[in-house]
């Protein structure tokens, strides 16, 4: 009897599933070499990544979040148009109704314009030289907690 109520106690909680990420790079940046590391460490991590490519609009970026059934997106960007991207790529998440996924942003990011792309809602910036260890832990302490629906 001690056993059914086990498996019964089990069933009753969802399992849950990996976090799953997209990493974009957004605008007219053609580096991605950094990008693709991440998305091996991520993915090393344990996390579910799925990688966009080059040259992805807003637009573009929130389609695939929503497609893809994302829990976190993150934007690499070099080209210094963080401050013009961003806010449209945060306003296209909104429209899908995406405004529970964590956003962060990695790349070239200037201290100066973090206070900005904080007040957009992106909930951190990893630089050139921070840690795969550091970004991995934030995303796993900051993620929206999910499980199965099927």
């Amino acid at each position: 009897m001690e056993a059914a109520d086990h498996t019964t106690a089990a069933l009753s909680v969802p399992p849950s599933r990996p976090i799953r990420v997209l990493v974009a790079k957004p605008g007219l940046d053609g580096h991605d070499r950094g990008a693709k590391v991440m998305v091996r460490a991520l993915r090393d991590a344990g996390f579910e990544v799925v990688y966009t490519g080059l040259f992805q609009t807003p637009e573009m970026i929130a389609a695939a979040a929503l497609e893809e059934d994302v829990d976190v997106v993150g934007l690499s960007i070099l080209s210094g148009a963080h401050l013009a991207l961003f806010p449209r790529i945060m306003a296209a998440l909104r429209e899908r109704g995406l405004d529970d996924l964590l956003v962060v942003a990695g790349g070239t990011i200037p201290d100066g314009d973090r206070p900005a792309v904080a007040a957009m809602g992106i909930a951190a910036v990893f630089g050139p030289g921070t840690p795969f260890a550091e970004a991995v832990r934030f995303i796993r302490e900051h993620a929206p907690a999910r499980v199965d629906e099927a």
